[in-house]
């Protein structure tokens, strides 16, 4: 098996109309009962939702000196609002699972496989 990254998209500026509690309960439900699905299945290993990207920070080395930089490491109106680790024997099973994410959440997801990181 595989591990998989089912990163969550987002759009800085994009404007939703705000949920209501009962519309927020039902997110969190379908998204609780997928993670549920996920997890009978054996693909589930880790997920997390991200702050926005202004919260994030660079670290990097330049001519020797530490550099530290506030906000993402690119400029960008996309960003990485959450991500899923899943284990899936083939592309098409990480597919599977995220399409029942986007469609789940409605957003975007990008399936990226670990490099050198087969289970068997």
């Amino acid at each position: 098996m595989t591990h998989y990254l089912l990163s969550v998209h987002s759009v800085a500026g994009q404007v939703h109309e705000p949920m209501t509690e009962a519309q927020m309960q039902q997110s969190w439900q379908r998204i609780q009962k997928l993670e549920e699905e996920m997890k009978a299945g054996g693909a589930w290993v880790f997920s997390g939702k991200l702050h926005e990207p202004d919260t994030a920070t660079v670290v990097r080395y330049d001519n020797g000196e530490l550099l530290t930089t506030d906000g993402p490491f690119s400029e960008s109106k996309e960003h990485i609002g959450g991500f899923y680790i899943i284990e899936a024997p083939d592309l098409d099973a990480a597919l599977g699972w995220a399409a029942k994410v986007t469609d789940c959440i409605s957003a975007p997801i990008e399936v990226w496989p670990f490099a050198g990181f087969a289970k068997d």
